[in-house]
């Protein structure tokens, strides 16, 4: 026996940093000759094949763990040889995983480890690849305070204690090659936390996962699409904030079931009917509720423990990528919900890595959601940032898709978002932000933009945080667009009143216009508003008859799209279901044959038709300039006129609502002479409407009315809204 018994036993429980130098061919030092080591828990005996010539030579069992050495006096310089093991009457013949280099170095790791790495995928994860001849894969996993970490997997049988894995130095990381490991085996990191915990662990740069009940990783191809600036394409303008931005949000798994069986629809079939369906319906793109891999189906992909990974819930990543090439092919962007704000404390996940809190912080007062029970990134820390941000480019790298939608935004910002004083610790300035978080969130918009300039960052923020919008070189966060959470609970609130209190809440339709330029906004009717008790969007107006509360919805849609701002709606809401959303179910397609809920979809078809054709209605979403009031007082009775304006008078819209239960006549200011026609009208009976207002074609009257020098003399049915533009 040559090494000792301490060198094997920490070989054999991973303890050494450098397993390479003991397993393998090596040396004997100063003596004449080399060392055979190997290690094979299963095998009975092991055999070193000289492949110059096909000599053999049997290694002694030096542990019943499966530990063999044998020494080779003959021999001055390492060779080309395998092992053969036998088990009970078989043979395998196998390349060791320790005659070779590292696959990634060191120094090659410097950037992820100063957070300055935006592709650290291309370094850690498993590999695919080819060293000197050989097949197979390479593990690289960041762990820098285990005290060992083995790789377990379907290449070896997931034996505890056979493939221990070599530290890479300062980096943190460690490292193995896997000869004739191949693609779709699954695979852990078996890791002895600082903590002396053992915890087997999802590869946290995994491109797949395995299907539940099991969390393991699966390796999986390593190819980046190759068609440049993926999904640029759908963006033909420099500036985003000019083209006609309708978003359809939607939840993959409870939009639809298979016709036959009872589950929801796969990849592959949500891409041979999904994309016409929103170019049918008008809308600009699709925003995907968190595609990435996630264990709780009731989070709805919110707590996310793959950051790497499409669910495996509707198939593979490459299924994912035809779902986006699909809708892309048809003109649709994909937008996916990602999430940097949190992760669950899955024992498998992210949680306590390496026996520390590697990925979150230590102190519970800024590492855990008191809100949600989860855990919060260490935005100080630069490989947390490069893993972040190395996640967010993958999805644009390999899947194509056109932009994100940053959840929970507000809850990264604040330190003492959700808690009470006391449970807070403040900034090194004494102040309530987060510093850290504030300044990843301006690098990974920075990241992306400078990657992919055409691709779009929205941030879900509902606070006064300032300069959301505008660049990091100015001071802002860097997002494209913000949502506008609180024109969405104001309206609401206007449209949850009954008809009689309206009156008292007619501030609610006007205060948002104080801020609606102070970021780029969306205005977004989303998931949030019709779960949780809280109703569908269609129960909540307050009415008795349900053709009212859709005359109210296409009221408020109306509203919605001719409000400055890009526009979210969340699936269902197009046609009015009923129930409020359940992730677990379908929706009510059924009810796209009844004559009122067929009238909101050709609303909301007509509405995306008209923003996106229309040369300024778009165009002019965040200037100021081209917004203004025709009357924003007529409380009493309940309506509420606006002028929307283009770059040319013709361009010119006049919005002209009345959320009341009464057919109003009424003189409605206007700035322009001559000829007027509805464009729009949301209670004609192509819509379900009753077509109560009358004309539909005007002449302008040389009469001053609400401050513009024009004026209109027309109807407006109860509970809708008339658009009406320069004939």
């Amino acid at each position: 026996m040559i090494i000792s018994e301490r060198e094997m036993e920490e070989c054999l429980l991973g303890e050494t940093g450098d397993p390479h130098s003991r397993l393998g061919v090596h040396p004997l030092g100063a003596e004449k000759g080399l060392v055979a080591r190997a290690l094979d828990p299963g095998a009975d005996s092991i055999r070193i094949i000289d492949l110059r010539d096909d000599s053999s030579q049997s290694l002694v069992r030096l542990d019943e763990r499966g530990f063999f050495e044998v020494a080779l006096p003959g021999e001055s310089k390492p060779f080309p040889y395998r092992f053969v093991s036998r088990r009970g009457g078989g043979e395998h013949e196998w390349e060791d995983p320790y005659s070779f280099l590292p696959s990634v170095g060191n120094d090659e790791l410097k950037g992820f480890s100063e957070g300055t790495d935006r592709r650290p995928f291309l370094k850690l994860g498993s590999m695919p690849r080819t060293m000197n001849g050989v097949e197979g894969v390479s593990f690289v996993v960041w762990a820098p305070s285990a005290r060992s970490v083995h790789l377990v997997g379907d290449f070896n049988s997931w034996n505890s204690s056979s493939l221990p894995m070599r530290s890479l130095g300062s980096c943190g990381c460690r490292e193995l090659f896997v000869p004739n490991a191949r693609v779709g085996q699954k695979y852990k990191f078996r890791v002895l936390g600082a903590d002396g915990v053992l915890r087997e662990k999802s590869d946290p740069f995994a491109f797949r996962c395995e299907s539940l009940p099991g969390n393991a990783s699966m390796v999986c191809d390593r190819e980046l699409v190759a068609d440049g600036i993926a999904g640029g394409a759908l963006l033909p303008s420099e500036n985003p904030r000019e083209e006609a931005l309708s978003i359809y949000e939607m939840h993959l798994g409870s939009w639809k079931f298979h016709e036959h069986e009872n589950r929801p629809l796969s990849y592959l079939e949500l891409a041979d009917c999904l994309p016409s369906y929103l170019l049918d319906m008008g809308f600009s793109h699709v925003e995907f509720l968190p595609p990435s891999e996630y264990p709780f189906g009731a989070s709805w992909g919110y707590q996310v423990t793959g950051f790497y990974a499409p669910t495996h819930r509707y198939g593979s990543p490459s299924e994912f990528k035809v779902l986006v090439d699909a809708c892309k092919d048809a003109g649709i962007g994909v937008i996916v919900d990602w999430v940097p704000a949190h992760f669950p404390a899955d024992e498998f996940a992210l949680s306590r890595f390496d026996g520390t809190c590697l990925f979150e912080h230590e102190d519970p007062r800024q590492g855990r959601h008191a809100e949600w029970d989860t855990l919060i990134f260490n935005y100080g820390r630069a490989e947390v940032r490069s893993f972040l941000i190395g996640s967010a480019l993958a999805w644009i790298d390999r899947f194509g898709i056109s932009g994100f939608r940053v959840d929970a935004v507000a809850s990264m910002l604040y330190l003492d978002y959700g808690r009470q004083d006391g449970e807070w610790v403040p900034n090194r300035m004494g102040g309530n932000h987060n510093l850290e978080a504030i300044e990843f969130i301006r690098q990974f918009n920075q990241a992306i933009h400078e990657e992919y300039p055409q691709v779009i960052s929205i941030a879900e923020e509902s606070t006064a945080f300032p300069q959301i919008t505008q660049p990091p070189h100015v001071g802002g966060l860097g997002f494209d667009f913000k949502w506008n959470m609180g024109w969405m609970h104001d309206v609401l609130g206007y449209f949850r009143a009954s008809p009689w209190e309206r009156s008292k809440r007619h501030d609610n339709l006007t205060f948002g216009a104080t801020y609606q330029f102070s970021e780029n906004f969306v205005q977004a009717f989303s998931h949030d508003e019709v779960v949780h008790g809280k109703g569908s969007l269609a129960n909540k107006m307050n009415l008795p008859e349900q053709s009212e509360r859709l005359a109210n919805l296409r009221a408020l849609m109306a509203l919605q799209w001719t409000w400055p701002g890009k526009k979210t709606l969340f699936m269902g809401c197009e046609f009015g279901q009923w129930k409020e959303w359940d992730f677990n179910s379908p929706l009510e397609w059924a009810l796209m044959d009844a004559p009122l809920h067929a009238g909101l979809v050709n609303l909301i078809r007509d509405l995306n038709c008209n923003y996106s054709s229309h040369p300024g209605w778009a165009k002019c979403d965040h200037q100021s300039d081209k917004f203004s009031w025709v009357d924003c007082n007529d409380r009493d009775r309940q309506t509420l006129s606006f002028l929307r304006l283009g770059e040319e008078a013709s361009e010119t819209l006049l919005v002209a609502c009345n959320f009341s239960g009464r057919l109003v006549h009424r003189d409605w200011g206007c700035p322009h002479p001559g000829g007027w026609k509805v464009l729009l009208d949301t209670d004609s009976p192509h819509y379900g409407g009753e077509g109560s207002a009358g004309g539909t074609v005007f002449s302008s009257l040389a009469n001053t009315c609400d401050g513009n020098p024009q004026s209109l003399s027309f109807s407006v049915g109860r509970w809708s809204v008339r658009i009406l533009c320069p004939s």
